[in-house]
């Protein structure tokens, strides 16, 4: 016998990850989605705990300034709160997590499947006498200078459909091929320089193997062939460092257009090539 109607809700939000033990539920940890699905129950009224689905997990001590959500709930818990939900829910929440917008999805919306894109930032500061003390939470210190030119060269040999194995923590039935569309860094301001990294999916530590990878790269360590050379032979190299989490923020999500949602989440759900099996 079906159940009553339900209706799709679209949840944008941003967190300071530093308290979280990450995105995903974990027995006796705090985390994200915890925090925000008991924080929906009560604002919604739910007959049972609510399920986020997430555009992209992130790991303790990340952070994320443009995420994305969606859940099911019943068309009746909906109707009595859109006016007051996005208030309710930031008088519920801790000061360290926000949802900025709820609101009835589109059709076909899939937060993690209908997604195109995802883009990071990763922020280092290579100059301890500029190092801001108020920024310790989300900069990466760096003890020695870094040349952005040679990063750069050497983040391009990267770009494109690879399998990122080498810059992954492998995971059982998952694949480690990905798109990884952008990958530079700029210097906006003195003695800081942040990676913009964009790929249609990212893998578990990969942007962070990446980053320690290029730090290596501009701090003269290695040369500005090791990192492509590295991806190449596909296995995890104990030489590339997974940078701590801190410096690592989920900037936005990138969807299609309305109307092409169903489609692009049933693309994104084909297996892909290679090892490792569907992602």
């Amino acid at each position: 016998m079906p159940g009553p109607p339900a209706v799709r809700l679209r949840l944008d939000l941003s967190y300071d990850g530093s308290a979280f033990h990450g995105w995903a539920r974990q027995p006796g940890l705090r985390t994200v989605q915890q925090t925000v699905e008991d924080a929906l129950g009560r604002v919604l009224a739910l007959p049972a705990a609510p399920r986020l689905t997430v555009a992209g997990r992130t790991d303790a001590g990340v952070h994320a300034r443009g995420q994305a959500a969606h859940l099911d709930v019943p068309e009746a818990c909906w109707q009595v709160a859109p006016a007051t939900a996005a208030r309710r829910l930031g008088r519920l929440l801790p000061a360290d997590v926000r949802v900025h917008g709820i609101a009835i999805a589109p059709a076909g919306f899939d937060a993690r499947f209908s997604a195109l894109w995802r883009r990071y930032s990763y922020r280092v500061c290579d100059d301890p006498a500029r190092a801001d003390p108020l920024r310790r939470h989300d900069t990466l210190w760096h003890p020695r200078p870094l040349d952005l030119r040679q990063m750069n060269e050497a983040a391009a040999g990267c770009l494109g459909e690879h399998d990122f194995a080498a810059f992954c923590r492998p995971r059982a039935g998952a694949t480690t091929v990905r798109e990884l569309l952008q990958l530079t860094w700029a210097r906006p301001a003195a003695g800081v320089a942040v990676a913009t990294v964009v790929a249609d999916a990212f893998c578990h530590n990969m942007v962070r193997a990446l980053t320690g990878a290029l730090l290596a790269v501009g701090d003269g360590s290695r040369p500005a062939s090791w990192p492509a050379e590295v991806l190449a032979a596909r296995m995890r190299d104990p030489a590339v460092r997974v940078v701590p989490p801190h410096g690592l923020c989920l900037d936005e999500i990138g969807y299609p257009a309305p109307g092409e949602f169903a489609a692009r989440a049933a693309a994104t759900r084909r297996v892909r090539p290679g090892p490792g099996g569907s992602s």
